[in-house]
């Protein structure tokens, strides 16, 4: 809201290195193109591989913690959940999905966002089908364990309206093209964190819209490549760029410049992963085979099966294994201890 009024995303000063990301986010988004059309059975691939991340990330960083096994079954929707993590976590794979299907058809209004944390919370008894009732805040707990408020949001009173403008501004700046929309997507995610609209859910929700949002501007990437797993590996940076641009954001004096930074920077470490797997996987006939021999490639010297199926989600086991065979008959990996504690060393 605040970063859409009077346009004041306009007013920002925008350096070379903003420049620069967003035209080198232009040039990756044409070769994205030029993949979906070239190589669709490997992006297919991927896509299995970045809904197991995507789910399983963005409810770890808000300290949701499911076991990487049961993850794949509640994604291929071959078990009910069990417990609550689970619920919750199956909740945000139905909502994943619907915008990986409907991306066109679900359009940004406060009726979706309503939407979909009713459906985060579908599987949970307690069910949640509105905006917060009372006022919240986002917390910070100091390393000598004081609790301190890091950010005082919208109250909730003022919540639905202050959702719907945001949504209208959104949509008209697009609309009128008075931004560049890389930065209108940030600004809008920026704006809904400060809003905090939920009771909880706000996370999650939000890096959900910004999939939606990259989807509806034209950079899919987030269907191939998991840029909720991207935001966790640099989860202290996250934190550190909202609360950065977050700061004077009810004057409407905040400084737009470290979360873009970070927002367009986690996109370019997306692209620049799309395209170093596509090119690895596209090298050979076996797409799935080559992606377990660059999982090892990146993995330590020394590596058991289970840290090998964690960095291939959606392959099967037999595949693995058969990965591991060529490899060991290669004599580029060997077998090193027995049974269960038998790890592989390169």
């Amino acid at each position: 809201m605040k970063s859409f009024e009077n346009d004041y995303f306009l007013d920002q000063p925008v350096s070379q290195k903003l420049l620069i990301a967003v035209r080198m986010l232009g040039e990756f988004k044409g070769k994205e193109s030029l993949f979906r059309d070239q190589f669709p059975e490997v992006l297919k691939t991927l896509q299995q591989t970045a809904i197991i991340q995507s789910t399983e990330s963005s409810n770890r960083i808000e300290g949701i913690f499911v076991p990487e096994k049961r993850i794949r079954l509640i994604v291929a929707q071959n078990v009910k959940p069990l417990n609550r993590p689970e619920e919750e976590v199956a909740g945000y794979k139905d909502i994943l999905n619907d915008i990986h299907t409907n991306a066109s058809k679900n359009k940004l209004t406060p009726n979706l966002i309503l939407k979909w944390i009713k459906q985060l919370y579908r599987y949970t008894p307690e069910k949640v089908v509105g905006f917060k009732t009372l006022d919240n805040a986002i917390l910070e707990i100091l390393p000598i364990g004081k609790t301190v408020i890091r950010f005082r949001p919208v109250s909730a009173k003022n919540t639905p309206k202050a959702v719907q403008k945001l949504c209208d501004s959104f949509n008209k700046s697009i609309a009128q093209n008075k931004v560049e929309p890389l930065l209108a997507v940030a600004s809008f995610v920026l704006d809904f964190e400060c809003i905090h609209p939920f009771k909880d859910g706000n996370g999650r929700i939000g890096r959900l819209l910004t999939l939606l949002l990259l989807y509806h501007i034209g950079y899919e990437v987030g269907r191939f490549i998991s840029i909720e797993r991207i935001i966790e590996e640099s989860k202290e940076a996250y934190y550190d760029a909202l609360y950065k641009s977050s700061q004077k954001w009810h004057e409407g004096e905040h400084d737009l410049i470290p979360w873009w930074n970070y927002f367009l920077s986690t996109l370019i470490a997306a692209y620049k992963e799309f395209e170093q797997r596509v090119g690895k996987i596209t090298t050979a006939k076996g797409a799935k085979r080559e992606m377990v021999f660059a999982a090892i490639e990146n993995l330590p010297d020394e590596f058991s099966f289970s840290d090998l199926l964690r960095a291939c989600p959606g392959i099967s086991y037999a595949t693995l294994k058969r990965g591991l065979h060529e490899l060991k008959m290669k004599q580029v990996i060997k077998t090193v201890g027995k049974g269960r504690d038998a790890k592989y060393r390169k």
